[in-house]
């Protein structure tokens, strides 16, 4: 039986909790261990502590304090999603925060911009530019969700929502069940409603993980910061892999960039390649 259910994965618990962990949980699994019982020294492969969510003045939430947040009154006026959603996305797992109700009402809109685009279509300026940014968040939702970083996956969702969908037909359906998909974790139930907006008939939880393309996560566009003795002095877009050889013509011929070089001598040039031009001057 120990060797079939071995380890604990991941054990998730608070500071408030330590006793437990470490005296009840952990100090007698190594009594277990020395006197032979088990067959392995720790009881959990990985323990993440859990960070506090305070009340809205900053303080531990008690009655006495009168600053708890009664999460069923949060349910009745915004929705358990919004509730689900919003604390995922207050702060860091680990670390403690407050509440604070204007930001639920952000999370709130979110939800409803989230089933308004499945209604109503927003499109992207650019098909292939909206398909990469839905690669690229599945990659990021993916990582964050296995690294307990829910607050990052959500914000990687509200960038891919504000991109907008892709104008072809097919795109557009991979699209808005890529989405759902990725949200579910997070709003379960309107997860589910979109899905069955999109005429599945079998539930969301069912539904395989989307995979990423490698190929997809590569922009055709970079931007690269242009320096002038350690100072930034503008931008410029390239195409992906452009040489330096290219960047400093180009920004040879920026009046912008130029003006800050009048009167000195280009005494070396540093080039990061898709990321930075520098140019030392005297």
């Amino acid at each position: 039986m120990i060797e079939y259910w071995g380890q604990v994965d991941k054990y998730v618990g608070g500071a408030e909790h330590a006793v437990l962990h470490l005296l009840y949980a952990r100090f007698w699994h190594k009594v277990l261990f020395d006197i032979g019982v088990v067959s392995f020294k720790e009881p959990f492969q990985d323990l993440i502590g859990v960070g506090l969510i305070l009340g809205p003045d900053g303080g531990k939430m008690s009655k006495s304090r009168g600053n708890v947040i009664n999460p069923d009154d949060v349910v009745k006026e915004y929705g358990a999603d919004a509730l689900r959603m919003y604390e995922l996305s207050i702060s860091d797992f680990r670390d403690a925060a407050p509440w604070n109700t204007e930001a639920i009402v952000g999370v709130r809109r979110f939800l409803e911009r989230s089933q308004t685009i499945f209604e109503i279509p927003k499109f992207a300026a650019d098909d292939m530019k909206a398909m990469k940014l839905l690669h690229k968040t599945i990659k990021k939702v993916g990582e964050d969700i296995e690294a307990f970083k829910f607050n990052t996956a959500i914000s990687a969702l509200m960038i891919l929502l504000n991109e907008g969908l892709p104008k072809d037909e097919e795109q557009q359906m991979e699209w808005k069940e890529t989405f759902a998909i990725l949200l579910h974790p997070f709003a379960p139930h309107l997860a589910e409603e979109l899905w069955q907006m999109l005429g599945k008939t079998t539930s969301i939880f069912e539904a395989s993980w989307p995979e990423y393309q490698e190929f997809m996560l590569v922009d055709d566009e970079v931007t690269i910061a242009i320096q002038v003795n350690g100072k930034l002095r503008g931008t410029h877009v390239f195409l992906n892999g452009v040489s330096q050889e290219e960047v400093a013509l180009r920004v040879m011929e920026d009046p912008d960039i130029t003006k800050w070089l009048e009167g000195l001598t280009v005494a070396r040039e540093i080039f990061v390649p898709n990321k930075l031009y520098g140019i030392v001057a005297k």
